[in-house]
């Protein structure tokens, strides 16, 4: 250590339980690389931890600190917890003090370093946690009589006028925002030139921007700031355990000279001590009564976090949130609205806030939560997460248990609970993976068409300047590395409105596209050549366009339902849900059977009708299952039924108690596929290599029903399910009605269409699965929708004009005016980018394209299989498609009349009982 180091710890020997003389430190270098008030001050905070650390930084500071003192761009990827974002900001922190110690002038008035954040409210954390350093440092400055000074300032949407106005007078050097946010700033004509001197950009909770457009739309921000800035800022990124790193990288610095720009990364994504297990009320969640499931699960939740200071319960769904917190509040007297509380989207801002800043000081025994609280804030005194079914992803339960023990050596505590079969295979699966430092992998979303638009639209604003500049600069960003020429012909097409009939539409030119005329000329620029081809802004109104419309995240809206003829109001609908109806299905409404048959604009059309629902009310809020953990999830699958063919029962739970689940997982598991085996063979169960198609024909009804078996998520048995049943359709001219879930999906159709659909996806050609899906979502909802987000986002519907805002519903009215038209139109980049979008970022083409040609070239076999009922593997699909399942407990009674029938097939009496 250095003696100063040193010194500082002994001048503290009697604040801690240790010699601090005889304590080996291991990373005295990079205490070393601090200026001494910044020693001072970290030595006062983490001497206490040295010994248990080994020194007084974390792995992640420990790698992170240097790499950002030589302005090394720098992913640093440790989890939840790890004090990654201190160690982002020490190095940067460290800088801005000694070049105000030394300057005689101090600082700048401009911004040194950007903070990107994806939520406001983790943005308002930073802002408290880098108020304690900033305070304590400028405190031990001052009394060796120097005055520092480092203003630090939030500015997001909510910021005030009056707010913004100061921060141009006083410029904060470390300036905390979002994505939105900073867009804004670089067309903003005074406090852009306040970014000139930015020279650090720290994005926190990277992971959670790669994937989506929001980090697209940062991507190339972020290149434009390169472009504004006068010297090329260092990049860090703080992620939680993410998959590829090289990818989430390569993403953070960008691309020069159609290389990767040089990075660094500091990989501690397992340096903590995790706790995990996977735990099941019962070991046959079919035949223990539904009441007798809840109540066990609630008694030992009660039992959890009565054994623990502070309990984070993690739902799927915001109305689990309200639910469990309700029924603990219900049944548990020591549970109240003094100590407990729900944190989720759908609450008020200062509600969230109020039971954050509880959180933060321990105040609450258990909160229950959605999605809400999976990033940011640091919460110190949580030392168990409880998570209720499946998160769906490996990286989603790691951040969510990472929420635990929240402070340096602390083991991170997690249970899961499972309530549902299907679920336990899942969370087996992922919790065995996550114990051996599996990570789902990060799509970073490509060459979108409406994101390029904002931006090119933002940089003809704030000048007139070269299209080779424009076209340098987005291809610089990591998703358009691979933007083709052509790609650049329709879009700039589109924001030219290069197409007849489109102002009359009300669509207008955004920008203009021109050579630069001979000094004589009409329209001649000094500062480029003559011929050179510029690209300028259209109309006087563009900035304020711009301003008030560019963004990404979608607006959302509730759908009324009224019935024809009548017309009368019989409730709402969100949207998502729309997505999942066919003209045909039958939903429950306020205790009423609907039949679907379209929608105009905001308003859903129905009939009232006697038939049974088929579509469950609850889908559309469940998680999507990710694409890696269901592969997994597959050579899971082949493994389990390997080991019973070979060792039966017993083998098979000797080979599960190596996982972590409690002893219930292990049999309910190990019973299901036992009788899986037992009724349908060895060849009913999908594996990597092997897609199963179950037949069944329900005279009942009159239906036949297709059970597909394949885990591989929701998004990619989407997709697929729609090929077949377009191809279905056309094949029997019928109405296919489809469920989808995250281990296969089921179709049906009238018993009268006799259909091979196993033939059917044997016989798909790898090369006609795109113009076979575009085809299949003519005309749905799913199209209708999308291009209305899409629409907006490449600013071809205005939601802010002239001091008006059109809702989301106006926006859809909007949208369906338009399409029909759109779709006529020649490679049309806003129609382009929405089958872009529904195809690879929510159908994942690229893993059906990859099956198929599996399929194809005999590499992936497709079996049939024709069942009198469903395997028990299919249970959950036939529940999604049964007829009469409306209520959880109908599920319930559905499972069971499946599960006897199995029973009876293979002769209850065979079933073996062994104990060990």
């Amino acid at each position: 250590m250095t003696q100063r180091g040193r010194s500082l710890l002994a001048s503290r020997a009697d604040e801690y339980d240790f010699d601090p003389e005889a304590v080996a430190v291991a990373d005295e270098d990079v205490l070393g690389l601090l200026e001494p008030a910044v020693q001072e001050w970290w030595v006062d905070q983490f001497g206490e931890f040295v010994p248990g650390n080994g020194g007084f930084f974390t792995p992640p500071q420990r790698g992170a600190i240097p790499l950002i003192h030589e302005g090394e761009n720098s992913l640093i990827c440790a989890p939840t917890g790890s004090g990654k974002t201190l160690a982002s900001f020490t190095a940067i922190i460290n800088e801005l003090f000694h070049r105000d110690r030394e300057s005689p002038d101090g600082l700048d008035n401009s911004v040194y370093c950007l903070y990107v954040s994806p939520l406001k409210s983790l943005a308002n954390d930073i802002h408290r946690n880098l108020t304690e350093p900033l305070d304590g440092i400028a405190d031990i400055a001052a009394e060796r009589g120097e005055t520092i000074d480092i203003r630090h300032a939030i500015r997001h949407g909510d910021t005030s006028s009056a707010d913004r106005q100061k921060m141009l007078d006083e410029t904060p050097h470390i300036l905390n925002t979002t994505p939105e946010t900073l867009a804004i700033l670089l067309n903003s004509p005074k406090f852009k030139e306040k970014l000139r001197t930015v020279e650090y950009v720290v994005v926190d909770e990277i992971h959670s921007l790669a994937e989506n457009k929001r980090g697209t739309h940062l991507s190339v921000s972020l290149e434009r700031l390169e472009d504004l800035a006068e010297s090329s800022p260092t990049r860090i990124g703080c992620s939680a355990t993410v998959e590829p790193l090289d990818t989430v990288a390569e993403y953070l610095v960008g691309c020069d000279g159609g290389e990767p720009r040089d990075y660094e990364i500091v990989d501690t994504r397992f340096v903590r001590d995790f706790d995990l297990e996977l735990e099941c009320p019962t070991d046959d969640l079919i035949r223990t009564p539904r009441s007798e499931v809840q109540s066990r699960f609630y008694d030992r939740l009660h039992e959890l976090v009565s054994t623990h200071t502070n309990t984070l319960v993690f739902t799927n769904t915001r109305s689990g949130a309200e639910r469990v917190l309700h029924n603990l509040r219900k049944d548990f007297d020591d549970i109240d609205e003094t100590n407990s509380g729900c944190h989720h989207g759908s609450l008020s801002k200062e509600r969230r806030q109020e039971i954050e800043s509880k959180l933060k000081a321990g105040e609450l025994q258990v909160v229950t939560t959605s999605t809400s609280l999976e990033l940011g804030i640091d919460m110190p005194h949580i030392d168990l997460v409880v998570q209720v079914g499946s998160p769906k992803s490996v990286a989603s339960l790691l951040q969510r248990v990472g929420r635990a023990g929240h402070q340096l050596g602390q083991t991170v505590e997690g249970r899961v609970i499972a309530l549902d079969r299907d679920e336990l295979v899942e969370c087996a699966v992922m919790l065995k993976k996550a114990e051996e430092g599996f990570v789902d992998r990060v799509f970073v979303p490509e060459n979108t068409f409406d994101v390029a638009a904002q931006h090119v639209y933002g940089m003809a604003i704030n000048e007139i300047r070269p299209e080779s500049e424009i076209r340098e600069t987005l291809r610089r960003a990591y998703p358009y590395r691979n933007f083709s020429d052509e790609d650049f012909e329709h879009l700039f097409r589109y924001l030219t409105a290069d197409y007849d009939g489109l102002e009359d539409k009300n669509v207008y030119a955004k920008v203009w596209r021109d050579t630069n005329d001979p000094p004589d000329g009409e329209h001649h620029y000094p500062e480029y050549p003559v011929g050179e081809p510029l690209v300028g802004k259209r109309g006087r109104m563009a900035r304020v366009i711009y301003m008030t419309n560019i963004g990404t995240i979608p607006d959302s809206f509730t759908c009324d339902v009224v019935t024809r003829g009548s017309n009368e109001w019989v409730g709402t609908l969100d949207e998502g849900y729309l997505d999942t109806l066919e003209k045909g299905d039958v939903f429950v409404l306020g205790g009423d059977n609907f039949a679907y048959r379209y929608r105009r604009g905001s308003k859903v059309y129905v009939d009232r009708t006697a038939q049974r629902p088929t579509v469950p009310s609850w889908f559309s809020e469940r998680l999507p299952l990710s694409y890696d953990l269901g592969r997994e999830i597959a050579s899971f699958q082949a493994e389990i039924a390997a080991r019973l063919q070979s060792g039966g029962q017993p083998a098979v739970r000797a080979w599960l108690r190596d996982f972590p689940l409690d002893e219930n997982s292990v049999r309910a598991i190990t019973r299901m596929f036992d009788e899986q085996l037992r009724y349908a063979g060895v060849e009913s169960v999908s594996t990597p290599d092997r897609l199963v198609v179950e037949a069944e024909l329900d005279r009942e009804t009159y239906r036949r029903h297709f059970y597909v078996h394949c885990t591989f998520g929701r998004q990619f048995n989407d997709g697929l399910s729609r090929l077949l049943a377009y191809h279905a359709a056309r094949r029997t001219n019928a109405n296919v009605q489809v469920a989808v879930a995250d281990n296969g999906f089921s179709l049906s159709m009238p018993l009268n269409r006799k259909i091979d659909l196993a033939g059917i996806l044997r016989d798909l050609d790898p090369d006609t699965v795109v113009e076979d899906l575009r085809a299949a979502l003519g005309g749905t909802d799913l199209l209708k929708r999308y291009f209305r987000i899409n629409a907006t986002r490449s600013l071809m519907i205005l939601k802010r004009y002239k001091g008006y805002e059109k809702s989301a519903a106006q926006q859809q009215v909007s949208s369906e005016m338009l399409l029909s038209f759109a779709q006529d139109l020649d490679d049309f980049a806003v129609i382009e980018e929405t089958y872009r979008e529904i195809l690879e970022d929510k159908l994942n083409l690229a893993a059906i394209e990859d099956a198929v040609s599996a399929i194809a070239a005999g590499e992936m076999d497709v079996v049939d299989k024709q069942v009198s009922t469903p395997t028990p593997r299919a249970f959950g699909l036939a529940t999604l498609m049964a007829s009469d399942v409306v209520l959880a407990e109908d599920e319930s009674a559905a499972l069971r009349a499946f599960h006897d029938r199995v029973l009876d097939e293979i002769g209850e009496d065979d079933v073996e009982l062994d104990v060990s």
